[in-house]
């Protein structure tokens, strides 16, 4: 059988799907039908939205201490850019980005904008490397929430966008609901703001999470086209659970940055997740300049400040991640991780654990004797062991802890003697 490339799906460590120790994943990601049409960018970048993004989760409170806290476990993990905040918001977060700005981490830091010069000269006196200027382009945010037609959106944009500029920061145009936006409004707006003030890029913003990925690089495309080829950022949120899908059918039509959160933090579903953009760049598609090993504290982090737990069955992060109950197999959770999961626990700093309870198999007790020490038990008394926890998982409809094991095991040897 080969991969569609005619690479032997053998175990090969050229082929991208597979890499000793480290993942092994569906080979037919590169098979040319799927490769068919991809625009995939020579360079990506992550722009991380958690300190402004993340912070507008409903009774998520940053202070300037958890910012800096944050940011640098962002730049530990090799994120390039860093939201910062929106100074407008208050002197506190003008101070956070300040601050950050000083730390000298390898992360560009940005701030966040209205259409106001204003907002402006506080990314300047932050000393921020960049600026989103965000402004209203989806239909109904023009038609009932600002009362604004495109020509006032242009006109609000071109003398913001050309300060920007002239300040020397770098300059997204970020119009937002881009994915609700009427099509002759979206023409006119960016054919206008390039020939007045071009920005140095542009974002796609699927503000409602409403967009399929073919329509994200429908859209990627059309930007694309219309401003002659201007670098596309893409912003998504993930109220239909596509944030991430979203963003990398993004990249495959060429945009060269995705938006992200960590924790997938955000308003209401919240946005793409840093740490799953992160694996799934590095893994999925070859851009491997993060630090994988290093998401479990970003993560941390964020949790314990956000005051938002982790849910346990969160991709990258959850803590069962690489948990299996099931007896079949649980052998292979530890001594060949890769034939359980795409990817070693190893790679984002995780171990493999095998548990205990309803679902279990001799194996797992055998597993879980050698865990905790016991090295006496025959077939008899593991047939035993598993009979209690089973039962026990059953009664307390979940799973068995160590220490229920160690007195299912101390009782059933006990008896045994």
């Amino acid at each position: 059988m080969s991969d569609g490339n005619g690479t032997p799906i053998s175990g090969n460590n050229d082929a991208r799907y597979y890499r000793e120790g480290q993942w092994w994943v569906c080979p037919y990601n590169d098979a040319p039908e799927v490769k068919a049409g991809r625009q995939l960018p020579d360079k990506v970048e992550i722009h991380d939205a958690t300190l402004r993004d993340g912070e507008q989760t409903p009774g998520v409170v940053m202070t300037v201490k958890d910012k800096i806290e944050i940011a640098e476990a962002l730049a530990d993990v090799g994120i390039e850019r860093i939201e910062a905040g929106m100074p407008a918001v208050s002197e506190m977060d003008f101070e956070a980005i300040k601050q950050i700005a000083k730390l000298g981490l390898k992360s560009k830091i940005y701030s966040f904008a209205r259409a106001m010069k204003v907002d402006i000269d506080k990314a300047v006196d932050c000393g921020c490397h960049g600026v989103i200027i965000e402004i209203p382009i989806g239909y109904p945010k023009l038609k009932y929430q600002f009362k604004w037609t495109a020509e006032d959106v242009l006109r609000k944009s071109i003398d913001v966008v050309a300060y920007a500029k002239a300040k020397g920061l770098h300059t997204v145009y970020f119009p937002y609901d881009t994915t609700r936006v009427r099509e002759e409004d979206y023409e006119f707006v960016l054919k206008r703001l390039m020939e007045a003030a071009p920005p140095d890029s542009i974002g796609v913003v699927d503000t409602m999470g409403c967009a399929l990925p073919e329509a994200i690089k429908f859209m990627v495309r059309w930007t694309k086209r219309i401003t002659n080829g201007l670098p596309v950022e893409v912003h998504t949120h993930n109220d239909f659970g596509m944030g991430v899908a979203t963003e990398l059918a993004g990249l495959e039509a060429g945009a060269s940055c995705v938006h992200s959160c960590a924790n997938g933090l955000g308003e209401r579903t919240g946005n793409a997740a840093a740490e799953e953009l992160a694996v799934a760049l590095h893994v999925l598609y070859g851009y491997e300049q993060y630090d994988l090993a290093k998401l479990p504290a970003l993560g941390e982090v964020c949790r314990r400040i956000s005051g938002l737990p982790i849910a346990v069955n969160k991709p990258i992060l959850g803590a069962r991640n690489f948990t299996r109950e099931s007896g079949i197999g649980v052998d292979l959770v530890v001594r060949e991780p890769l034939a359980m999961f795409g990817t070693h626990p190893h790679l984002t700093g995780r171990e493999g654990e095998v548990v205990l309870g309803k679902k279990s198999g001799k194996a797992s007790i055998t597993y879980n004797l050698e865990k905790l020490g016991y090295t006496q038990a025959d077939d008899k008394a593991v047939e035993e062991m598993l009979t209690a926890v089973k039962m026990l998982g059953i009664d307390k409809r979940g799973l068995v802890t160590d220490e229920e094991f160690r007195t299912i095991a101390d009782t059933v040897l006990g008896k045994a003697a």
